[in-house]
């Protein structure tokens, strides 16, 4: 699919097309670019791009660059059973950052490819409230969990209890499904494909060189939920949680900055990438060589 530009955008989109093929040599691997929020909605057209290359038969392996500040779980859901329809192995760069939906989405890789800049965000799913505004559901619920415990306890203000007292319950049973929803896909998720390699034991002294049993990687899958979805650990909705701390939890990252020319060549189009969306004034981008 083409679409008219301007000289200058015209030029940035041949040099993105250029530099894309660049890393699919590369990574011989198909190469797809995410940018932008992950909203409901536009699982039709992704469909479309990701059959468009993969049908053509070149790998059986897709790298996806992601850069996004989160949103819709089941949209996520959605792309990952297309991705996984088409592609034996699916892998994940983050040249920037990935948070909430986004962060879940990468769960669903083989692996997760990060530098010492990149970073990924706590699991809280961004819901629509009754404006159709998406607020992150886990911050939702942690403050009706606070009035809760001070009304139980006797400390809550008059201003406090009208707040608790106008609650929506289905409001609030929509965020907690949201909740449940994104820690079961992420434990479905990094055992089904994250794991699927692990097969013997390798850091932890008291077991090293055993194999590793389904019920491990379940725990091993629930302890990162845990973590993940944990704010009192990570206090924002928006924190950056970058490789050093996703290792600390016992998530396994490949380091793209060891390859310096591959790093070269991810930066170099995640850099143009930005500068394209920025001059079409777009929210995002989907990128493939037959799509832009």
């Amino acid at each position: 699919m083409t679409i008219s530009l301007f000289p200058a955008t015209e030029k940035i989109r041949d040099l993105l097309n250029e530099q894309l093929a660049a890393l699919e040599t590369r990574l011989d691997a198909d190469f797809l670019c995410q940018d932008g929020p992950i909203i409901d909605g536009n699982e039709t057209l992704f469909l479309r791009i990701v059959e468009q290359i993969a049908n053509e038969k070149q790998h059986d392996t897709l790298y996806i660059c992601l850069t996004t500040t989160g949103g819709s779980a089941t949209a996520v859901e959605r792309y990952v059973n297309i991705i996984r329809g088409n592609y034996k192995e699916v892998n994940f760069i983050i040249p920037d950052y990935a948070y909430s939906a986004g962060t879940i989405y990468c769960m669903s890789g083989d692996n997760i490819l990060m530098d010492y800049s990149s970073v990924l965000g706590p699991i809280d799913p961004q819901v629509p409230n009754k404006e159709g505004r998406y607020v992150p559901a886990l911050g939702y619920l942690d403050k009706v969990k606070e009035l809760l415990d001070k009304a139980q306890a006797g400390t809550i203000s008059q201003a406090e209890f009208l707040i608790l007292k106008d609650l929506d319950l289905a409001e609030l049973r929509k965020y907690e499904q949201a909740k449940e929803l994104t820690i079961d896909l992420l434990k479905k998720w990094l055992v089904k494909y994250k794991f699927k390699n692990w097969i013997n034991h390798q850091t932890d002294e008291s077991l090293k060189g055993q194999q590793v049993s389904d019920a491990q990687k379940i725990q091993r899958a629930e302890e990162i939920a845990d973590k993940l979805s944990d704010n009192k650990i990570w206090k924002s909705h928006s924190r950056p949680i970058n490789m050093e701390a996703l290792r600390e939890i016992r998530l396994v990252i490949t380091d793209y900055g060891e390859d310096k020319q591959l790093q070269k060549l991810i930066r170099d189009y995640h850099y143009l990438a930005i500068d394209f969306i920025k001059m079409q004034n777009f929210n995002g981008m989907l990128h493939t060589r037959r799509f832009l």
